[in-house]
């Protein structure tokens, strides 16, 4: 039987359970010598709020976290502190982000049907909206949350000199969680650059933010740590995203 038949049979089945990989190896070296993982935010470390949120998603079935080396133990008290209901695994993570991912990808339960992939600094994530990105997943082979892209790009040449710009209509911001049917071979997947996994499964990106409202970004830098504070304190607590 060839894939697309078994992608065909895949519509009529229930979405299964997903296993959630957490990057959390980054070294933050825009945060000024601060651990961003770490920060509060509202008085709860970030990595912490991005966990909580994973664990409220229906269709994970458990959480795989990459961190480094020397912040392993670290990370495993902050999950366990953290009174997580879902499997929680903390794994060594590797010199970039795809040898982290792929690390943890290697660690997964062998019995999942789909692997995700969400940024440990981005705590702002609903639990609804990792549930409707897996399923998403599960219908289309591989989705990810994406915004159309509003400023002016430019593409320059190795002198810095502006080569070209690329039709803004065409750009989406992707962000994560992103999804995938675990049955592509993992190896493969995250040998690829980030950006080109997209293009390797030729499979339209899911524009959810349109209807969910613009999505929270990562925290890269003290300012944007801020920004995140702010936008808790001014009703995160109390939004809800709808679904049409």
């Amino acid at each position: 039987m060839g894939i697309w038949n078994t992608v065909q049979k895949w519509q009529g089945k229930s979405v299964p359970p997903c296993s959630m990989i957490v990057a959390a190896a980054g070294s933050s070296c825009r945060m000024g010598g601060q651990d961003k993982l770490f920060a509060p935010l509202a008085g709860v470390p970030v990595l912490t709020r991005t966990l909580r949120a994973i664990d409220r998603a229906e269709l994970v079935s458990e959480i795989v976290v990459a961190a480094q080396e020397e912040r392993m133990e670290a990370v495993a008290d902050l999950c366990a502190a953290a009174a997580l209901h879902k499997k929680v695994k903390v794994v060594k993570g590797g010199a970039s982000r795809t040898e982290s991912v792929l690390a943890a990808a290697l660690e997964c339960d062998p019995r999942a049907e789909l692997i995700a992939i969400h940024d440990g600094a981005r705590p702002l994530v609903r639990p609804e909206m990792i549930d409707e990105m897996i399923r998403a997943g599960w219908q289309t082979q591989a989705a990810a949350p994406s915004t159309p892209v509003t400023d002016t790009v430019k593409v320059a040449d190795d002198d810095r000199w502006v080569a070209s710009t690329p039709d803004r209509s065409t750009l989406y911001a992707v962000q994560t969680p992103q999804v995938f049917q675990a049955l592509f071979d993992v190896a493969y997947l995250f040998a690829l650059r980030r950006d080109a996994l997209r293009d390797a499964l030729r499979n339209p990106l899911d524009t959810i933010s349109e209807r969910l409202g613009r999505l929270p970004g990562g925290i890269e830098t003290a300012g944007e740590l801020v920004a995140h504070q702010k936008f808790y304190f001014n009703g995160f607590r109390h939004a809800c995203y709808l679904f049409s």
